[in-house]
């Protein structure tokens, strides 16, 4: 992912994935914003955000991902596909629900823990390309501590991570926008509208 407008194309068979797979996580975050508030909690609700979850944060990741892999970025294909697939969960879980069939805790608890560990290790690849990539990957991380933080207390006292969760939904899809939107706007205006922030870290220099 190039931050400079100016830049040359890379020579890759396709254009730029992420902006989709980034407009789709976005999508899908902010058909779960209302459930999340328990201000949709009907079994039409429930459908309704689940079909935004399987189109768009499922589908828009899935092909952000196939053609990242396609143009050889292992890091994004890796993140978008596989993130893909858990807002695929997130469709079957809700349209469960709907039905009246909860998902298994001590499963999802388990997964939950495992994309924990995924995403740390994640968010250390993703803060050698920019800061703002290792926020949002660290806000992705926020939301898995919140949900396991809620899975280990007792309903009743686990609310009270109801509303962290809500707003690291919301950080996510704001900074999903801002990137998706950053690397469309800079390369039609040819200059930066959105500035991107540079590495983190900065990658050891291979050696002659």
């Amino acid at each position: 992912m190039s931050t400079d407008p100016h830049a040359p194309a890379a020579a890759t068979p396709f254009a730029e994935s992420t902006p989709l797979g980034l407009l789709g996580l976005a999508i899908g975050c902010a058909a779960l914003i209302p459930v999340a508030l328990g201000k949709a909690i009907t079994p039409d609700a429930f459908r309704t955000a689940a079909w935004f979850c399987l189109l768009f944060g499922a589908g828009c990741q899935f092909l952000a991902g196939i053609l990242a892999l396609a143009n050889k970025n292992g890091l994004g294909g890796t993140l978008f596909l596989t993130f893909s697939f858990n807002w695929v969960m997130n469709w079957w879980s809700l349209s469960g629900i709907a039905e009246g069939r909860v998902p298994n805790h001590s499963v999802v608890f388990a997964v939950d823990v495992c994309f924990l560990i995924i995403f740390v290790v994640l968010s250390i690849a993703f803060a050698y390309a920019s800061k703002l990539l290792f926020a949002f990957l660290a806000d992705i991380i926020l939301l898995y501590v919140f949900r396991i933080g809620k899975a280990l207390l007792p309903p009743a006292d686990g609310a009270i991570f109801n509303m962290p969760i809500v707003l690291a939904t919301v950080a996510l899809a704001g900074i999903a926008l801002y990137l998706a939107f950053a690397l469309l706007l800079n390369p039609a205006a040819g200059r930066v509208l959105l500035p991107i922030p540079g590495p983190l870290f900065t990658p050891k220099a291979p050696q002659q």
